[in-house]
């Protein structure tokens, strides 16, 4: 059963997209499965199929934020998250400078 993952970043802080971020999705190994940006409504869809198991997204707010001249704390936003064969999974990402929020989304 193929299993497939999205995810969508928005900064919180401006109320916007968080448009060109990079994010790497990384397999159970620490091997990167794809390293891309963020499309201009802060979305990225993981292109192929996503194995089953543990998963980690790494989102690259340091260089973010950098490039708006803005403070950050967190330099990089890593969440794990376990695959199941068969559904698709959407990870959602609320950023601000000093705080940030996940969920799984639909």
């Amino acid at each position: 059963m193929t299993s497939t993952c999205s995810t969508h970043v928005l900064d919180s802080a401006r109320g916007r997209p968080a448009a060109g971020i990079g994010l790497r999705l990384l397999d159970a190994d620490g091997a990167t499965v794809a390293d891309t940006r963020a499309d201009d409504d802060g979305r990225a869809r993981f292109e192929g199929e996503v194995s089953p198991g543990r998963h980690t997204l790494v989102v690259d707010s340091g260089a973010y934020f950098a490039a708006q001249e803005r403070d950050t704390f967190y330099p990089e936003v890593v969440v794990a998250f376990d695959v199941a064969a068969g559904e698709h999974h959407h990870v959602a990402v609320l950023l601000a400078p000093f705080a940030y929020t996940t969920y799984r989304g639909s």
